[in-house]
């Protein structure tokens, strides 16, 4: 028997409630928590076309990643799907285990196919740092965030 997973967990632009409103306007914000093991780094500088490389996490066993959850409606989730490259062939999604105050839960996440590396442009990692940051992630990780070295100058 399969099992939907309805629940995502976004951890780059997608942190930002009013961004996924306007892709999935039926699927609730309904918490935060943590990816643990994993880590956010940046790639596909050289496959996507973006002037820098792009959001993705990678497995890592000593870090964590800060997420919002969204409770997906399935029409929103082949939304969704199209939107971060899935259907294109660019992300994959992989179902995780998230860290949240009420205990663990499965969600949904997108991971780049392409190889770790690469910098954002100064414009991308603000966006994602004002994301996290309107999601309710702790201050030492948005000021993390943004401390990241960029390609580009900051805007």
């Amino acid at each position: 028997m399969v099992i939907a997973v309805r629940h995502y967990a976004a951890y780059g632009s997608n942190l930002d409630p009013a961004r996924m409103r306007a892709y999935c306007p039926h699927s609730p914000l309904v918490g935060t928590g943590w990816l643990e093991g994993w880590r956010l780094t940046f790639a596909g500088e050289d496959v996507i076309g973006w002037e820098g490389a792009v959001t993705t996490v990678v497995e890592s066993p000593a870090d964590r990643v800060f997420v919002a959850l969204y409770d997906v409606h399935p029409t929103d989730e082949a939304q969704l799907d199209e939107v971060e490259g899935v259907t294109a062939g660019t992300y994959q999604k992989l179902h995780v285990r998230v860290a949240t105050l009420d205990g663990e839960i499965t969600a949904f996440i997108y991971v780049l196919n392409g190889y770790e590396g690469g910098l954002p442009t100064a414009w991308y990692l603000s966006e994602i740092a004002n994301a996290a940051e309107k999601a309710g992630a702790p201050d030492d990780y948005v000021a993390r965030l943004r401390a990241r070295p960029t390609r580009t100058a900051n805007p």
